[in-house]
């Protein structure tokens, strides 16, 4: 187990942005992104000395989390309830901010029209590819699907994106 907190510090620096990825796939609201980034990294500082390297990759434990608060979102959302993120809690001073984020950070509207046609399952195992740059046995471990399944979800899911896309181009051509 890992409870040093220079090694999570090395942690969220590798991971940061394949945790903003999987979310910027599935969120169209950058504020949004940027919130449940932070609250993964939160929840993870939390459960910091639980964690086991011989279970899970670090990348793999954070983009479950992420997952988890997504739905959590998903459904706070359907609800129309909105909470706050709590202050104060101990390792904000480890994690710092980004003060300066790149504006064009999202992904492109062409991209976006494209996977608005997935269903929800679909979207989800391409950000966990794409957006969380996972492999199809890290994903199968994150979403509890056979690894037969995710590669399947993922081969027709690029497919119908392709044909999307190639739609679009067609279409302003």
């Amino acid at each position: 187990m890992s409870s040093e907190p220079q090694d999570f510090v090395a942690v969220y620096d590798e991971h940061v942005w394949d945790v903003y990825g999987f979310l910027g796939y599935r969120l169209s609201s950058r504020e949004e992104v940027e919130d449940l980034v932070q609250g993964t990294f939160e929840r993870a500082l939390r459960a910091w000395d639980r964690f086991d390297p011989e279970r899970a990759s670090a990348r793999t434990w954070l983009l479950t989390i992420a997952q988890n608060l997504l739905i959590d979102h998903y459904r706070r959302s359907s609800r129309g309830a909105e909470e706050p993120l709590p202050e104060g809690e101990p390792g904000e001073e480890q994690l710092g901010t980004y003060e300066d984020f790149d504006v064009r950070l999202g992904i492109a509207p062409e991209l976006e029209a494209a996977l608005d046609e997935l269903n929800e399952r679909e979207r989800e195992l391409i950000a966990l590819r794409f957006g969380g740059d996972l492999n199809g046995p890290e994903i199968a471990d994150v979403t509890g699907l056979s690894l037969a399944n995710v590669q399947q979800i993922l081969s027709r899911s690029l497919r119908r994106m392709r044909a999307t896309l190639g739609a679009d181009e067609r279409a302003r051509a």
